[in-house]
């Protein structure tokens, strides 16, 4: 089998690579059966010359691979026909800007492998970016409120080297006693977790959180019990919350009355209460000044998220009195958002590197040789111009219907 790595083709580019220069090199020693190729690029977080100094050769054109591996959806005219691709997609969710990209899949009779629905038997992610997402999305957090507030400075996560490179960064933090809100327990959560306890923020139960005062800042972790109560009484039950959000209500504004930071990690489904409302903003014991919105779900369960943001400008600010976008840090009496939809790539090498250990370790040995338990066939979208069982949904999707 020869795998190619591809060029990043998406604007805003994506400097992450599926494997680095050293996973190239661990890949052929583990899997002789294997060749490595890798497509020039001059925006990769790795250099052409990396790759060489491990072995591998480098080349404009890989249209002689058998398996074509990227990170972000590849452009319609760089797709080759009848090729095996892996990267994400964004198709699934029937997402209408890359309906052309699906459409052109097909055409090309494409075999489209999307990481996002590699899963094992019990529908566990093999692989992703979300402990990253987490580790940068806090880290922002911290940012905008030092910006916000002038207590102090730090360095840009993508100005930093790498995930070492940022926890030393994260010494420079300096917070008055204030409290932080952290929602999700996933990968997100414990991404985010990982750069609060490196800034030496201490973690403490919700019902401290709620009545005591602190000398010090604190931060609670929260998950869907914390904040959720059935309409009809009794215990909250996770399995039916994930199933029927609808049958629960909000009680998330008990937190923001005490909370100066909200860092959202925690999947939203549309079918739950939002956390909070335009209105629940405007109240006078609103305390929440900083948001940072890892999620970024475009008007979903907070209100002030109304746009992505971007590396190059990551924040603004939200006025929840007229509903109105503003400059980041034009007014103390509006929030501040920080709203990044590509949180992992502030730090493309450290990222890239996890994310290649799963792929070599969980992915690569069913790619190459058995997968008994189908985890490539469930993940494989389409095949021979069609789509696959599994994915058959998208058939309206598209048509353009």
């Amino acid at each position: 089998m020869k795998i190619g790595l591809i060029r990043e083709g998406k604007v805003p580019p994506d400097k992450r690579v599926p494997f680095t220069p050293a996973q190239t090199e661990e890949i052929q020693q583990r899997f002789p059966e294997v060749t490595i190729v890798c497509q020039e690029s001059p925006i990769r977080c790795f250099e052409d010359k990396e790759y060489r100094t491990h072995g591998i050769s480098v080349h404009a054109d890989v249209r002689d691979c058998d398996v074509l591996m990227g990170i972000k959806e590849v452009p319609v005219d760089n797709l080759i026909d009848n090729k095996t691709y892996l990267f994400f997609s964004h198709t699934i969710k029937k997402q209408p800007y890359n309906r052309k990209l699906l459409q052109a899949v097909l055409a090309k009779r494409i075999r489209l492998i999307d990481y996002e629905v590699l899963k094992d038997k019990l529908g566990n992610r093999l692989v992703a970016f979300g402990r990253y997402a987490g580790i940068v999305g806090a880290y922002n957090g911290l940012w905008a409120y030092g910006k916000r507030h002038g207590t102090f400075s730090l360095r840009r996560a993508h100005e930093c080297f790498d995930v070492n490179d940022l926890k030393l960064e994260l010494r420079k933090v300096k917070l008055p006693p204030i409290k932080i809100i952290l929602t999700g327990a996933g990968r997100v959560g414990k991404g985010s977790m990982e750069t609060l306890d490196s800034a030496g923020i201490r973690k403490v139960g919700v019902y401290d959180f709620l009545t005591k005062k602190f000398d010090e800042p604190v931060y609670v972790q929260l998950s869907s019990a914390d904040y959720h109560s059935r309409k009809e009484g009794g215990a909250f039950n996770r399995e039916e919350f994930h199933e029927h959000p609808e049958r629960y209500t909000s009680s998330f504004t008990i937190f923001t009355h005490v909370a100066d930071v909200l860092m959202a990690g925690a999947y939203w489904n549309p079918k739950a209460p939002v956390l909070f409302t335009r209105e629940d903003m405007l109240a006078p014991d609103f305390k929440v000044s900083v948001i940072a919105d890892i999620t970024c779900d475009i008007d979903g369960s907070i209100p002030s998220t109304k746009r992505a943001t971007n590396i190059p400008e990551p924040l603004y600010d939200y006025d929840p009195a007229t509903d109105q976008l503003y400059p980041a840090l034009s007014n103390e009496k509006y929030v501040t958002v920080m709203a990044v939809d590509n949180l992992p790539c502030e730090l493309p090498r450290s990222a890239s590197e996890e994310f290649g250990q799963d792929l070599i370790n969980r992915v690569l040995p069913l790619l190459i040789h058995e997968d008994q338990d189908d985890i490539i066939k469930r993940a494989t979208i389409a095949n021979q111009g069609r789509l696959t069982d599994a994915f058959r949904y998208l058939q309206d999707y598209v048509a353009g219907k």
